[in-house]
C-alpha cells in the first residue's frame, strides 16, 4: 500500500506530523527522498509535487494520496473519491483584480484575460458564472500578470490575502474553498488497509480539542456526577475496592475543561486528573 504525500512546501510537514501521529512512523526520516518505509511493512510512503499526487493515485501508482482539494479538483480525475478532510491547509482559490481596475465583479471580465496555475477550475467557474474570457495558464508569479498586461485579472490561492494587498490586488470573488484531504481511487476505497489508514487518521482528528477526565466519586454522588460531565456518552464507572467510592473517566472538550472541573468538585469529585488524549476511534 503506498501512500502519496507532498514533498516539500508548506503540506510536507504536517502531513508526515499527521502520519506520526496516527502510528504510521516514517523509517529513516523523510527529508530529500522520494519514497520512504513506515512501521507497517504493508505501507509505503511515496514523496511527489502536491499537484503531482491525484495523477500518481488516479494512474495507480499511488493507492491513496494526501493533498490539497484545489489540486484535486484541477486534476479532473473521475477515479478520486475524498476519505477525510485533514482540517489543516485551510485556503481559498480568489478571483482577483487591481484594486484601481475596471474589474469589480465576475461579469466585468466577460471578453477579458485570466492568468492562473488552476485554468480547469477557472474555466468551470467562469462557465458556471456565464462569462467568456481568455485563460492564460502560468507556473508562478500570477499576482504579477495584471500590472505587467498579461491579464485583467487573476486566479489564485490565498490563505490570509497579505500577498494580494502587496500587489494592490482585491479579491472580486470566491471560487473554491480548499483543504488537505485524503483521497483514493474507487476501487481501492474498501481496501482493508485503506480502511485501516482511514481509521488511523481519522482518529487523530476526533482527539483534537479532547481531554480525557479521571476522578474519583462518592458512589451516592454518581448521578451529580454524571449530570456534571458534558462528555461523549456517559461515563465510565468503575467501583473502587475496599471504599464508597467510584472511579469515573469521561472524554470532554477542551473548552469544557475548566468549568467542569470546578462543577464536579462542587459535587464531591476528587483526585480529577486531565489528560490529553492522542487518537480516539469513535
Amino acid at each position: 500500500m503506498r501512500i502519496a504525500v507532498p514533498n516539500k512546501g508548506r503540506l510536507h510537514e504536517p502531513s508526515v506530523e499527521l502520519l506520526e501521529r496516527a502510528g504510521l512512523h516514517v523509517v529513516d526520516g523523510a527529508d530529500r527522498k522520494l519514497h520512504a518505509e513506515t512501521v507497517d511493512p504493508d505501507v509505503t510512503i511515496l514523496f511527489a509535487r502536491a499537484a503531482d499526487i491525484p495523477e500518481y493515485v488516479s494512474d495507480g501508482a499511488a493507492d491513496v494520496g494526501i493533498t490539497g482539494l484545489d489540486q484535486v479538483a484541477e486534476a479532473r480525475r473521475e477515479n478520486l473519491v475524498e476519505l477525510l478532510d485533514l482540517e489543516f491547509g485551510s485556503c481559498k482559490l480568489v478571483l482577483a483584480a487591481p484594486e484601481d481596475g475596471d474589474i469589480a465583479t465576475v461579469g466585468d471580465l466577460d471578453g477579458g484575460r485570466v492568468a492562473t496555475e488552476f485554468p480547469n477550475v477557472t474555466r468551470e467557474f467562469l462557465d458556471e458564472q456565464g462569462v467568456d474570457a481568455e485563460i492564460t495558464e502560468v507556473s508562478g508569479a500570477t499576482e504579477l500578470t495584471p500590472h505587467v498586461d498579461i491579464a485583467d485579472a487573476i486566479v489564485d490561492i490565498t490563505s490570509t490575502g497579505t500577498t494580494l494587498r502587496m500587489n494592490r490586488l482585491s479579491v472580486v470573488a470566491d471560487v473554491l474553498e480548499s483543504s488537505v484531504r485524503l483521497f483514493a481511487r474507487e476501487d481501492t476505497r474498501d481496501h482493508e488497509k485503506v480502511r485501516q489508514i482511514e481509521t488511523a487518521l481519522g482518529s487523530v482528528l476526533a482527539a483534537e480539542g479532547k481531554r480525557y477526565l479521571m476522578m474519583n466519586a462518592p458512589a451516592d454522588a454518581l448521578d451529580e456526577v454524571k449530570e456534571v460531565l458534558p462528555g461523549m456518552g456517559g461515563p465510565t464507572v468503575m467501583d473502587i475496592a475496599g471504599t464508597d467510592d467510584v472511579a469515573v473517566h469521561a472524554v470532554v472538550d477542551d473548552s469544557e475543561v475548566f468549568e467542569t472541573i470546578n462543577a464536579l468538585k462542587d459535587v464531591g469529585a476528587s483526585d480529577v486528573l486531565v489528560t490529553e488524549i492522542e487518537r480516539l476511534v469513535e
